[in-house]
């Protein structure tokens, strides 16, 4: 299945009742904003307290750690959805915040009929898509069968091996500033892994916050991917925004690299190398 579906594709499917969509914006503020306001009959999840597993110790995990697939499993069916159940997620961040981690999760869980809504909440509102108020009942049904994790991650030691071998390549999809290390508003110490790539992952969409064509996307990507067969990681802040770069390699048709769940938040929290600049 396509990985991304434009506000106009998802309008016959809810005028037939074909999806179950899934409200994934997250904040502190989310929950409240959802019940003012989401797409008519969407379920809400929030990225910390349901796409995440309790932080014990950000430098074992990161900020945002998987939760047990056991505890994920009991969500989706709490959600109503099951193994053949067409899901459609968005956020208000085009997709690249808790939407892309909650596909990502259910293409990890095993499920493939997914996907995110293109331009998230504003575009969908600019369609006119039916929208509501308050709490949407789900219809619990019981916990999604899955056996575990089925999609590749990458830990610390997975993407110092890549980065000192140079036979891997990782991909660091944080602003710029970020990257250089002129900036760090969410984690202690500030700059890069050294031998990663910046490719923000703000670079997977255009000027109206819609993701490139397939085609662009496939340009973009395919020329870093191919030159390193052993493996691609991709990483972010705390494994969130990197599923919005997994999405768009997806939607390009190419291989899926590995997540690195951690991402900066558990690498800068240990002894590992710390680069900055470009």
């Amino acid at each position: 299945m396509v990985p991304v579906i434009k506000s106009t594709e998802l309008l016959p499917l809810l005028a037939a009742n074909q999806v179950v969509l899934v409200d994934a914006r997250s904040g502190p503020e989310a929950r409240q904003q959802y019940q003012q306001l989401h797409l008519a009959g969407a379920r809400h999840v929030d990225l910390d307290q349901d796409l995440a597993a309790k932080v014990v110790d950000a430098a074992n995990g990161g900020r945002h750690p998987l939760p047990p697939i056991e505890q994920f499993a009991k969500l989706l069916g709490s959600l109503g959805i099951q193994p053949n159940t067409h899901v459609v997620v968005y956020d208000d961040k085009n997709g690249a915040n808790a939407a892309a981690r909650f596909w990502w999760m259910l293409r990890a869980a095993g499920h493939t009929q997914v996907q995110v809504l293109d331009g998230g909440l504003p575009a969908a509102l600019s369609a006119g898509l039916p929208t509501a108020s308050g709490l949407e009942a789900a219809g619990s049904s019981a916990p999604y069968p899955t056996s575990g994790w089925q999609w590749p991650t990458a830990t610390a030691a997975d993407v110092q091996q890549a980065t000192q071998t140079g036979q891997g390549l990782v991909i660091d999809v944080r602003e710029a500033r970020r990257f250089r290390g002129e900036i760090e508003p969410i984690d202690l110490v500030a700059g890069h892994i050294p031998g990663a790539v910046n490719v923000p992952f703000t670079d997977n969409l255009d000027a109206e916050g819609n993701f490139l064509s397939p085609q662009a996307l496939k340009e973009k990507y395919s020329t870093l991917i191919d030159q390193y067969p052993a493996g691609v990681i991709v990483h972010c802040g705390s494994g969130v925004t990197a599923c919005h770069t997994l999405l768009a390699i997806d939607y390009a048709g190419l291989e899926v690299p590995k997540l690195y769940v951690g991402s900066w938040s558990e690498w800068s929290r240990n002894e590992h190398p710390i680069a900055t600049g470009d």
